[in-house]
Formats: C-alpha cells, structure tokens, sequence
C-alpha cells in the first residue's frame, strides 16, 4: 500500500481531492438545509455528514453563512451553464429555446433547494443580497442577451415578462408549504407561458442574430 505523505510531501492532498472534500462538504450542507433550515444547520453536522472536521469547514468558509453563500454561489454557476448549452442548442428554434428556459425557471424556483436557500435568505440580508447578486444578477443577462438578439428592442423588460407568466406564484406557493409542480404541470406551464409570450412580444417570425 502506497504512503499517501510520500506521494505528497507536504503532507497535503492534491488540489482535486481538496476540491473533492470541500465540494462533498457543500452536498453535506445542503442536505442539512433542505432537511433543518438555516437555524438548524450547524458545522458540527455538516462536518459528520461529509466525513470532514470543523477546522476544514471553518478553513474553507469561515463561517456557517459562508458556507451558505458557496452553496449559492456553487448553485448559480451550475444553473448558469445549464442555461447557457440550453442557448446553444443546434438547430433549436427560439421557442424551443424559450420553453426550456422557462421549463428550467420553473424546475429550479420550486426545486427543494432553491426553496432552502430561499427561506435561509429571509432570515439573513447578507444571503439575500448574496442570492440576488448570484442567482437574479447573473442569470437574467444572460437570457437578456438571446433576448435581444432576437429583436427585442429592451430585453430586460422582455425577460421579466417571461419570468411572470412562467412563475406566476409557483414559488411563493411553494415556500409557503404548498406542493410544487411535478413534471408534467412545469412541461405545460412552461408552454403555455411561452406561447403567450410570443404572442405578447411578437416573436413568431423572430431569428436569432448571431
């Protein structure tokens, strides 16, 4: 059996095994958000459920709203790629487009972790201001930017637009403890809000320009 010190002399690990370690202490953290909320959640907990100490926990995030504020940071960036390969879909039309963006709005606003991070956020301005910065802030521009590239004379108005008739008050709902849709009801909302959209904006003849 090898000596894990003698393939890293510094008695360290590799940086992807560090990565590895820190990402598994964000799924712990997670776990313990969806299943107890923000008060609940303590590094004591996460650091069982990922098999890691506190010192790491303390070393990577500094505190239990740091912690916090990497999983939505970690959330948006992976919500923010799915949009972006959805832009980019070969040979889809925009409203193929549009209807997996708003699919996608749907699935990730009622989806148990948004509505963890959600609820942490009310009772915490840093974390809202830290879900907003990550979550509103960075995704609107970017579906802003295929808005405007097809036609949209202010696309930023056009994707709230879109967002209303897609949420409508799916997730207010939700958080207040209703049972959020299943896949067949976000499929149909996602089109009915879509087609209504088009209908509203005019996008029936509309190509994107590259």
């Amino acid at each position: 059996m090898s000596d894990p010190l003698r393939r890293h002399p510094a008695g360290r690990p590799p940086a992807a095994e560090r990565a590895a370690r820190r990402d598994a202490a964000l799924d712990a953290a997670v776990a313990e958000l969806c299943e107890g909320g923000l008060e609940r959640l303590t590094m004591a907990a996460v650091a069982r459920r990922a098999g890691s100490s506190k010192e790491s926990l303390y070393t990577w995030f500094g505190s239990k709203q740091g912690m916090v504020a990497a999983v939505i940071r970690r959330e948006s960036a992976a919500t923010n790629e799915r949009v972006e390969a959805a832009l980019r879909r070969p040979g889809a039309d925009h409203r193929g487009v549009l209807v997996g963006i708003a699919r996608n709005l749907l699935g990730l606003l009622t989806g148990e972790v948004s509505l963890a991070l959600n609820r942490a956020a009310m009772s915490s301005p840093a974390l809202a201001a830290e879900l907003l910065a990550h979550g509103r802030h960075t995704t609107g521009p970017i579906v802003e930017g295929y808005l405007a590239r097809l036609g949209l004379e202010d696309p930023d108005d056009a994707f709230r637009l879109l967002y209303g008739l897609t949420v409508q008050d799916a997730q207010i709902r939700a958080l207040l403890g209703e049972a959020p849709p299943d896949a067949a009801e976000k499929d149909d909302r996602a089109r009915r809000a879509v087609d209504r959209f088009v209908a509203l904006t005019g996008l029936r003849s509309a190509v994107p320009r590259l």
